[in-house]
């Protein structure tokens, strides 16, 4: 069985990296206001730090997701 990741504070460089590869927008509904970032996968659910998990979401996109692994959310790659 796979030890959980532990929830960390990201550094302004990786939020800054995430934002930029995501062209701030949020990766699910478009808007530019009021982003975070987000695991794809949660940590909950075997999900990891890793770069490659985190997406940008707005506030209210990454509140209906809660902390289950929603489709709608699957991060897109261009």
């Amino acid at each position: 069985m796979s030890e959980k990741s532990k929830r960390i504070s990201f550094p302004k460089e990786v939020r800054e990296y995430v934002f930029n590869r995501d062209n701030h927008h949020c990766q699910s509904c478009g808007q530019t206001t009021k982003l975070s970032i987000d695991h794809i996968i949660p940590l909950a659910s075997g999900g990891s730090n890793d770069i490659s998990n985190l997406q940008t979401l707005c506030s209210s996109c990454n509140s209906k997701k809660k902390h289950y692994f929603d489709p709608r959310f699957d991060r897109r790659y261009d």
